[in-house]
């Protein structure tokens, strides 16, 4: 998928543990989990807002699109 999701790396820069991004954003750990692997379809608007607010960062900073080279 051309779409990286960066979120373990702004976790590590911001030195926060999936629990406390989880309390934060209010979203359950395994929903964050699929998030932080990559494995995510999808996010909302209102989850990156939260996301983006709790470390501090800008959307830009979580997602990443790399062409995929075929």
């Amino acid at each position: 998928m051309p779409i990286i999701v960066n979120v373990d790396v702004m976790m590590a820069r911001r030195k926060m543990s999936l629990n406390e991004l989880s309390e934060k954003v209010d979203l359950t750990l395994s929903n964050l989990s699929i998030l932080k692997t990559g494995k995510a379809k999808a996010i909302r608007f209102t989850t990156l807002e939260a996301i983006c607010q709790a470390l501090e960062c800008q959307p830009g900073d979580i997602l990443e699109y790399k062409e995929d080279k075929k």
